[in-house]
């Protein structure tokens, strides 16, 4: 029995819940279209270029959940599941976590996604732990600042054993399952590193270091 580590967005499922997010709020009008997609686009570049300025990212994804009360960003976030999250969760990524699940293995999603966005996530996945960027919550709303490391890049391999320590566990063997190459340093720190569906960045250093590609897209 192992640890089984999954990235979340195009990875376990076909698409970014953080751009996702975005547009749901923009097709609702909680956010200007015209603003909000000129810099989701931005930083989504940024973040495949590998140059992403992750706090101010952070700033900008987390000014709207400050914004509103809790009642309300938990019925966009159900109804954001039904539309842009239950069409693209997929199904080989389903039967990857199953399997790990029956070998017995430990299971965590590691995602740089914040914890509101991606817990509902994994919960279908069935998933039990989560390790995310953490949104401070305070008197019971959200103040646009976040908790601890963000989980991002480096970050990850911070909170990994940061989560590690306080289970006071060890495992001999591990797997990690990702895209990006901003995973690299997760992906090093692991003994079965697994680039799924990766960007091009990814697939040059997993061909070089004989790392096994998968892909969760292709049919069965």
């Amino acid at each position: 029995m192992g640890l089984a580590l999954f990235d979340l967005d195009h990875t376990l499922i076909g698409g970014d819940s953080d751009v996702l997010w975005g547009q749901y709020l923009a097709e609702r009008g909680a956010v200007d279209p015209t603003h909000h997609e000129a810099q989701s686009l931005r930083y989504y570049e940024d973040y495949r270029a590998g140059r992403l300025d992750i706090n101010a990212f952070l700033e900008f994804q987390l000014e709207v959940l400050a914004r509103e009360e809790l009642e309300v960003l938990h019925a966009w976030r159900r109804d954001f599941l039904r539309q842009k999250i239950d069409p693209i969760v997929l199904p080989r990524a389903l039967a990857l976590v199953e399997r790990h699940r029956q070998a017995g293995d430990t299971l965590a999603i590691v995602t740089a996604t914040n914890r509101f966005i991606t817990e509902p996530i994994a919960a279908i996945f069935a998933v039990p732990h989560l390790i995310a960027t953490e949104p401070e919550l305070r008197g019971g709303r959200y103040t646009g600042k976040v908790l601890g490391v963000p989980s991002f890049a480096a970050g990850k391999v911070t909170r990994l054993e940061e989560w590690l320590a306080a289970q006071g566990r060890e495992f001999a063997e591990s797997w990690f399952y990702s895209d990006s190459h901003n995973d690299l340093p997760l992906l090093e720190r692991t003994t079965h590193p697994v680039a799924v569906d990766p960007d091009p960045q990814l697939a040059a250093e997993a061909r070089r270091r004989g790392w096994p590609i998968l892909s969760l897209r292709d049919a069965p």
